[in-house]
């Protein structure tokens, strides 16, 4: 898997693979969308490529093109998974109501977005399934788009962002190697676990 990866960061498909792996990791978390970020902006890095055969001369990722692609492919998961929570009907409220992480999240989401803080959202956008999580509570509780969308964008940008950069720096500090890719998911994880735990953390007493 990690050398078909490799090769295709050396494609200018990439930006359509990451943008759609991005967009559907909401429902299938298991896509490798960090993966495939963090392997593009690495071979970034590399400049060319050439000497270290990752990346073939006819093209290089662009740095600010996978941070859009991916910031924006987030962004729309977010409102299409949100959407079909709105439309979801009492099965889906059902579904929520006996998942005790679904409904915590729910709750925990609706109080945040009305006091006009929406921190909880780009958290869990570097949590696993967070991102579905939210996304997905949101639109069950009705919440409004103007309430939960800038929020989703915000998320976006720093998740690409955070992404790309670790690929990137990792890519020049450690080269075109699959050990900067692996520093740099390993960073990635530990943001995520962090993120897990301050969203499962109970909120402080007033």
């Amino acid at each position: 898997m990690l050398e078909s990866v490799g090769a295709l960061t050396g494609s200018p498909w990439i930006y359509a693979v990451v943008a759609l792996s991005v967009l559907f990791d909401v429902f299938l978390p298991v896509l490798p969308s960090g993966i495939l970020v963090i392997t593009a902006a690495t071979a970034a890095a590399a400049g060319t490529g050439a000497a270290t055969g990752q990346v073939p001369e006819g093209h290089v990722p662009d740095i600010l093109s996978l941070v859009l692609s991916a910031a924006t492919a987030s962004v729309l998961g977010d409102l299409v998974a949100y959407r079909l929570a709105w439309r979801g009907g009492k099965r889906l409220d059902r579904a929520i109501a006996r998942s005790r992480r679904l409904t915590g999240a729910q709750e925990r989401l609706g109080a945040a977005l009305s006091r006009g803080g929406g921190a909880l959202v780009v958290i869990a956008r570097f949590a696993p399934a967070g991102r579905s999580v939210v996304s997905l509570g949101a639109g069950a509780a009705h919440r409004r788009v103007r309430e939960f969308l800038p929020w989703s964008v915000l998320a976006g940008l720093a998740w690409a962002a955070y992404s790309v950069a670790l690929g990137y720096f990792g890519g020049q500090w450690l080269g075109a190697t699959w050990l900067a890719t692996a520093v740099s998911l390993g960073a990635l994880f530990a943001a995520g676990a962090g993120a897990a735990y301050l969203i499962r953390r109970p909120p402080a007493e007033a």
